[in-house]
């Protein structure tokens, strides 16, 4: 069922929702026909001041890798971070990408051959990650923040997004029922 992409509501309104990254497992995303994967990294793979995957993260690319999900990472962060964090993982990445902005996103799908029909985004913010990949009319899975900013900006912006976590969650808890 193809939703009005023109609506905020459609634009920030998560398709999915999980408790943290490795939650969404290969066969979940197999399960919706996802072949790739774009993922932020600050705050949805590790918080800030983690330099460099851990054992967990390594293990749940592996798994997606294993299953021919295809993933590239997309961050607004700089390159000289994105570039720590993927030196071991190898993957398709795309610092400074200006999310919302859509020129990452299609260049990673090109680099993995993907479509916005078989390719889903995952991420922690709304204002960016969600409404990044919906104007592309791409799948969005969020998970909450690992370890959040509390500056008067992401205060603002999680205040923002709040009454599309509740959509989001109401919409799940009556089809649930």
């Amino acid at each position: 069922m193809k939703k009005n992409k023109h609506t905020l509501s459609y634009l920030l309104t998560p398709d999915y929702m999980f408790a943290t990254f490795d939650e969404v497992t290969p066969e979940f995303l197999e399960s919706l026909g996802i072949r790739a994967l774009l993922i932020d990294i600050d705050n949805t793979l590790a918080p800030y001041e983690q330099a460099e995957p851990d054992e967990r993260i390594i293990s749940w690319f592996a798994d997606l890798q294993a299953h021919g999900i295809k993933a590239a990472l997309i961050s607004n962060n700089h390159p000289p971070r994105v570039e720590l964090f993927n030196k071991d993982l190898g993957l398709p990445a795309y610092p400074d990408s200006g999310k919302p902005k859509s020129r990452s996103l299609i260049a990673a799908m090109a680099e993995m051959g993907s479509t916005p029909e078989n390719t889903a985004g995952l991420g922690d913010q709304l204002l960016t990650d969600t409404l990044a990949v919906h104007r592309l009319d791409m799948l969005s899975i969020i998970v909450p923040p690992i370890k959040d900013k509390t500056t008067p900006f992401f205060k603002f912006k999680r205040w923002l997004e709040r009454p599309y976590i509740r959509k989001y969650k109401k919409s799940h808890e009556e089809s649930e029922k």
